[in-house]
């Protein structure tokens, strides 16, 4: 069991997210440093040594640090920090097994011993075709999302640290973290736009929520189809069809 803290430490951890919630941005650094382990802690614990936890803690910071204002009583930080963790813990292992029904077919072709080259063209085509929309979905990014995908790209392929990355930002490493899961998360949104304007037969309804559009992506248009595809039935299905972004980044 993680322990209460001292009373004296309390006090001090109670100004410093009283803090924070006013919008000083070193005291939120120095809350999102002092709680990380805590964090850390608590997903490596109910995940074990998956590559995933990072993704987890990141996603986890990424929603209690907006969200810290909401909190009425800065002396229950702690907890509410545990309970925001347990659910994006239970919502990213659903997302695994919902990522692993999607692609078993796909890992079965590529895995079977008797895969001939007829198979293996097809699976390469097919994945050069979700690389291309995961281009045409970073259009759709702000201009600082795009220059952290270029960041994220350079680190998940090995060629810069964690350490450096957030060097190259300015900011703190759990920060640089909170603010790559939040691009990706702006990723995974375009991906889904691009999916539902590129679906055949498109939807009528975003046909029509489109009206106005001059065909160029924006940040605006971004949020407005993205209220659309989230609540469309038609939208979502298109967007299941997505390969897991971590399939595709060695070649983007």
């Amino acid at each position: 069991m993680l322990g209460p803290l001292p009373a004296g430490r309390r006090v001090d951890e109670t100004s410093l997210v009283v803090a924070a919630q006013d919008g000083d941005p070193r005291a939120l650094d120095e809350l999102a440093a002092t709680y990380l382990p805590l964090v850390y802690a608590i997903v490596r614990r109910a995940l074990g040594e998956l590559a995933d936890v990072d993704d987890v803690v990141q996603e986890t910071m990424l929603r209690a640090l907006p969200e810290l204002r909401t909190l009425r009583a800065p002396e229950c930080f702690r907890p509410w920090l545990v309970t925001i963790a347990t659910r994006q813990i239970s919502t990213h292992l659903h997302r695994r097994r919902a990522d692993a029904e999607r692609t078993a077919p796909l890992d079965r072709l590529t895995d079977s011993p008797d895969a001939d080259a007829e198979n293996l063209a097809l699976i390469h085509v097919e994945l050069s075709g979700h690389r291309r929309k995961t281009v045409r979905a970073s259009r759709w990014l702000d201009p600082d999302a795009r220059a952290l995908l270029s960041l994220w790209w350079l680190e998940t392929t090995g060629r810069l640290t964690r350490a450096k990355l957030a060097a190259e930002l300015g900011t703190s490493v759990a920060h640089a973290g909170v603010r790559l899961q939040r691009m990706r998360n702006q990723l995974e949104s375009s991906r889904s736009l691009v999916a539902a304007l590129e679906a055949s037969p498109r939807c009528s309804r975003l046909t029509a929520a489109l009206c106005g559009w001059d065909g160029v992506p924006s940040t605006l248009w971004r949020k407005r189809i993205t209220r659309h595809t989230r609540s469309c039935a038609d939208c979502v299905r298109a967007a299941g069809e997505l390969v897991p972004l971590q399939r595709l980044v060695p070649q983007l």
